[in-house]
């Protein structure tokens, strides 16, 4: 029995039976690990024309190019882009959807990156930190450090810092990122200078040359005071006495690592 009661009139009947028959998704399995394949069924009661088109979704979009006239529809080769939730429905009917059901794809560490710790120039001896990131399903379990042609690792965690920074550390470590379906690795690159950074060369050049005119007129100066009478009180230059030399040639120094570094002097013309 069921009865309408509308502004003070009433209207009752004979029992009345409703059946809603849903459209349901079936899929299997649910999750799966990268390049696996996930078949995906989309069941009713109603009964259906033979050549019923059905409709596929993922996150309450069309999946494109996906109706099929069969009820089944199959993912080939999940990645992680496949993530996320499905459902189905019957052409003409796409306003009467499936429940959505979620599909879940694992895979290994991918877009594995380092940050450094203060960034640009590192100057020697400072400390730098370096954290590594990457995208994996389940999370990254571990992450390692290396340095480079050492077999045991410097360090785990996601961060890790290095003291007393040098020349050597520059493209010497990586990080591992490892989960249970895969593991991936990244060299770091810190950019490490030195204390002490040499000016070019061109500039040492210009810097000796004007050094070598000054020493000149000094020498000029300094005769033209004494009458050029007493040698011995002249500044001498690798052994020759400034009343002996007019031009002095600076030649730049080789650039050496070490701290022994030599600047030659040579007497190219002497004085009349």
């Amino acid at each position: 029995m069921f009865r309408f009661i509308t502004s003070g009139e009433k209207f009752s009947g004979s029992p009345v039976s409703l059946t809603v028959t849903d459209v349901v998704l079936e899929m299997d399995p649910t999750s799966v690990s990268e390049r696996e394949n996930v078949t995906l069924t989309c069941r009713t009661n109603c009964t259906l024309d033979p050549i019923t088109v059905h409709s596929w979704f993922k996150n309450g979009q069309p999946i494109p190019n996906s109706n099929t006239s069969s009820p089944i529809y199959i993912l080939f080769s999940v990645s992680s882009e496949d993530t996320g939730r499905l459902s189905c429905a019957v052409e003409g009917h796409e306003y009467l959807p499936s429940a959505e059901e979620t599909l879940t794809v694992r895979y290994g560490p991918k877009d594995t990156s380092v940050s450094v710790s203060p960034s640009g120039e590192i100057v020697e001896g400072s400390s730098v930190n370096l954290t590594c990131s990457s995208d994996a399903n389940p999370p990254v379990e571990n992450y390692t450090w290396y340095k480079r042609n050492v077999t045991s690792p410097k360090a785990s965690g996601q961060s890790y810092t290095i003291h007393n920074v040098s020349s050597e550390d520059r493209e010497g470590y990586y990080c591992e990122a490892l989960n249970i379906i895969g593991r991936e690795t990244i060299p770091v690159h810190i950019n490490v200078i030195s204390v002490f950074s040499w000016v070019p060369v061109v500039g040492v050049g210009a810097v000796l040359t004007a050094g070598a005119l000054l020493v000149t007129i000094y020498c000029y100066m300094k005769r033209r005071s004494t009458g050029g009478s007493d040698a011995t009180a002249d500044t001498l230059i690798q052994g020759l006495p400034c009343d002996k030399a007019t031009q002095i040639d600076a030649e730049p120094p080789i650039m050496r690592t070490g701290a022994n570094h030599q600047r030659t002097w040579k007497v190219t013309q002497p004085l009349r």
